[in-house]
């Protein structure tokens, strides 16, 4: 599997490491040339950051039983020789459990008794409770440890149709999803609400996040997952039998949790799985072949999605041949044809959407920095044609271009009471674009819908009093965007005035863009639009549940605003530090000249060696610019698209 993605995820993750060491590298570089200001140290993080704490989350969506947690064993953990998640005939998988890795976290299972759900705290708020969790600590050279630590995932409980209901797993008018009642009245449910598994395997520790969800009836009853965190995986690998294909319930969950956005399935993957069924002494190969070439053509027809994303593979056969190291069998799963699909299609767009980023922000850096290079070249010409003006004056002459040195600077620093004008109203815009976006802004959102949530009974006008929230939160995006934009015309102006009468080069950032903002709006406000129609209406009649689903949604409205504040606060303090910036080169500038006056008047031999010093600065500083080049444009050519494997074209689309 020459480009598995286990393959392509080792390659993602050298990647992240080599460029993580070249921007240190070009961190300490420009400390050294003193060309390390507050704006560009911050861009440096940023990037660092993002390039860092990049995860990649795939959820795995299945009805029960259609061997998602064996697809699991199969491509993560068939090194142990076992299976490792509990992958038993019946259900499994009972509760959302998330795998990942934290470095200061020992490698442990967490979970969440069910019971939590009786409670009106969302899953994000339990995450901060962790003696709320069950812990187990796990051992990771240990597959049979491993494994029966991973089984209490399956683990349910049985309790009345009462306790259920609390639970939110029984509707008394909902009977064709209901669970069934034993013989002694009880109900069986699942005995975790959730899972949360650290674990240092080679793909978790490069920042792979595996979502593994139980089916439709818990899906649904745990709005935090269908809101948050199936809608925010990078991608979706929907499971399906190969045997019985798209059935009403695999339907129900595909279009009420998985479609979003029906121009775009390009982040689903749609697996059929269990070929292995249809596999058969009586018909030969090509006729099993068409059999399941018929059932990829039906299952994309039926989803809207096409055929070149629905794999048909076997995990069983798969996690076997790997096992059992049979290259054959490993080839007849079609296990490859997967990862390939998960390689190039998941993680290479994830790859060349963090590239194109870190590419632009490498570029802004190398503006910025460039800017105070040639202002520094600018005022070195200016102190060579003053110098130079000087030769053969007298003392009086030299007095005189002192007290003119002085006078400028005085006259600078005057004007400093203009650009302190200029930041306390563009101060005040901010602090404008921050209450807009502020946490008290969300909580009234909030409040107001909770109230319309909690009447009793049917919600009548529930859609409407959603759609009245999200249309006024777009509204507050769009005010951020009208003071954004009279913040850069503020400054548009202020700089060009400042490069008249001072000769700088300030060149004010784009300003703020919320369309992104507007589109990540509408995919939440759709993910939750799932749960306001007639098949909800019995669920939102129960206030633990209209709680939690209000809950779900600020928490995820919480998110949006803050990304939104930390790129208008990057953008304000990028101009802001390169005002700081050339200000300061400006006074720097005026002390090396009074410098060179003074040393020109005590010593004769001075100004010849003055002006051939500023001339060695000059050189100097054309092989600075070199090397910022040269440093900036590595970092740039190592996001270049055929760093990733794939074509120029492509990385536009």
């Amino acid at each position: 599997m020459g480009n598995s993605f286990n393959e392509k995820f080792d390659q993602h993750g050298a990647w992240r490491r080599e460029f993580a060491l070249r921007l240190k590298l070009l961190s300490q570089w420009l400390k050294d040339q003193d060309l390390l200001d507050a704006s560009v140290e911050d861009r440096l993080h940023r990037l660092e950051a993002q390039v860092r704490i990049d995860k990649v989350m795939v959820a795995f969506v299945a009805e029960f039983s259609r061997g998602k947690s064996e697809l699991i064993n199969a491509i993560l953990f068939a090194e142990y020789g076992r299976r490792i998640m509990p992958a038993s005939a019946g259900r499994t998988t009972m509760c959302p459990t998330e795998m990942g890795y934290d470095a200061d976290v020992p490698a442990c299972l967490r979970l969440l008794p069910i019971e939590t759900r009786l409670q009106p705290q969302s899953l994000m708020e339990w995450r901060m409770v962790p003696e709320k969790w069950e812990r187990i600590d796990l051992d990771v050279a240990n597959p049979k440890q491993l494994a029966e630590a991973f089984a209490k995932v399956a683990e349910t409980r049985r309790v009345t149709p009462e306790e259920a209901k609390a639970l939110g797993f029984w509707q008394e008018l909902e009977a064709q999803t209901n669970l069934l009642v034993d013989a002694q009245g009880l109900l069986e449910v699942p005995k975790w609400r959730h899972a949360l598994i650290n674990i240092a395997h080679p793909l978790l520790k490069q920042g792979l996040i595996i979502l593994d969800t139980p089916g439709l009836n818990a899906i649904g009853a745990e709005p935090e997952l269908t809101v948050s965190l199936i809608p925010q995986a990078q991608a979706i690998v929907f499971i399906l039998a190969a045997d019985t294909g798209v059935t009403q319930s695999d339907l129900s969950i595909w279009r009420e949790h998985l479609v979003h956005d029906e121009h775009d399935t390009s982040t689903r993957v749609v697996v059929l799985n269990k070929i292995d069924t249809l596999w058969d002494s009586l018909d030969s190969p090509q006729q099993v072949q068409m059999q399941i070439e018929g059932q990829r053509q039906t299952t994309a027809g039926l989803l809207g999605v096409p055929v070149s994303q629905v794999v048909a593979v076997s995990a069983q056969k798969g996690l076997l041949g790997k096992v059992k190291n049979d290259p054959q069998l490993l080839q007849r799963s079609c296990l490859a044809t997967l990862e390939e699909a998960l390689s190039q299609g998941i993680m290479g767009r994830r790859q060349k959407i963090l590239a194109q980023a870190v590419a632009r922000g490498i570029d802004e850096l190398r503006s910025e920095t460039t800017r105070v290079l040639h202002m520094r070249r600018g005022d070195l010409a200016e102190q060579t044609m003053e110098l130079g003006s000087l030769r053969g004056k007298n003392a009086p002459v030299i007095k005189n271009m002192r007290a003119r040195i002085a006078q400028e600077q005085a006259e600078f620093d005057a004007g400093g009471v203009k650009i302190h004008a200029v930041r306390s109203v563009h101060l005040k815009l901010l602090r404008e674009i921050f209450a807009v976006l502020g946490p008290r802004n969300l909580k009234h959102e909030m409040t107001k819908l909770t109230f319309a949530l909690q009447q009793r009974g049917f919600k009548l006008g529930i859609k409407r009093a959603y759609g009245e929230t999200f249309e006024r939160i777009a509204v507050n995006f769009r005010q951020v965007q009208t003071k954004g934009l009279e913040i850069h015309a503020m400054l548009v102006a202020t700089f060009l005035q400042l490069n008249t009468d001072y000769g700088f080069s300030l060149q004010v950032p784009d300003e703020p863009q919320v369309g992104a903002y507007l589109e990540s709006l509408e995919l939440i406000q759709r993910s939750h639009v799932q749960y306001l129609g007639l098949g909800n209406a019995f669920r939102l009649a129960q206030p633990e549940f209209a709680q939690r689903l209000v809950r779900a949604l600020s928490n995820r409205l919480r998110a949006l605003h803050e990304t939104a504040l930390a790129d208008v606060e990057a953008w304000s303090k990028s101009a802001d530090s390169q005002l700081d910036a050339q200000l300061r080169e400006r006074r720097k500038n005026f002390m090396r000249r009074l410098e060179a006056i003074d040393r020109i008047a005590q010593a004769s031999s001075g100004l010849d060696e003055r002006i051939e010093e500023i001339s060695h600065r000059k050189e100097y500083l054309d092989q600075v610019e070199l090397k910022l080049s040269e440093l900036t444009s590595y970092l740039i050519q190592m996001t270049a698209p055929e760093r990733f494997g794939v074509a120029a074209d492509d990385s536009k689309n």
